[in-house]
């Protein structure tokens, strides 16, 4: 099934989560990835949601989702948007192993965010499939633990969902 991101601005209030992510639910999609955060507007959040659906389904969960009074717009990012995932990774790194895994660290552009005697802790940014490669650079030395964000996306350029111009701050 072809794999579709959806940037959805909703109001900032309690139980808007819920009642979007039960209507994937009531409906029986999976929700492959979903990221909430504010926007540069105080009073809304910003929802990216990875589904994989067929385009027919898709439609009619948007036209549903559009009838919900807290959803203020939907878009559906294409080829044209900037799109990352944040990967926390604590890898067995004995002194023996230590330099492999700082060698793949720097390969893969990622950060090395906390060390001790057994662990390195690396946190690295990108695409889903980034992060995939670099997981399995890392397995066969032993992941311990992981911990990885949902999708979040832009679309490029001057496009803008809000609407609202820029944020500017107060001087």
């Amino acid at each position: 099934m072809p794999r579709h991101t959806l940037s959805v601005l909703v109001e900032n209030k309690s139980g808007v989560l819920a009642r979007v992510s039960a209507l994937f639910s009531r409906r029986g999609y999976n929700i492959e990835s979903l990221a909430v955060g504010p926007t540069e507007n105080p009073d809304l959040s910003r929802m990216t949601i990875v589904v994989d659906v067929e385009s027919q389904p898709l439609e009619q969960i948007t036209k549903q989702l559009n009838k919900l009074i807290e959803v203020i717009k939907i878009v559906e990012l294409d080829g044209a948007s900037v799109q990352r995932e944040l990967l926390m990774v604590k890898v067995r790194a004995p002194l023996a192993d230590r330099a492999q895994v700082l060698q793949t660290v720097e390969l893969f552009r990622a950060k090395v965010i906390d060390v001790n005697t057994d662990t390195v802790t690396v946190e690295s940014t990108g695409t889903p499939e980034k992060l995939q490669a670099l997981l399995a650079v890392l397995a066969p030395l032993g992941i311990k633990e992981m911990a990885q964000s949902g999708t979040v996306a832009l679309a490029r350029g001057p496009r803008s969902m809000s609407g609202a111009g820029t944020l500017r701050s107060a001087s």
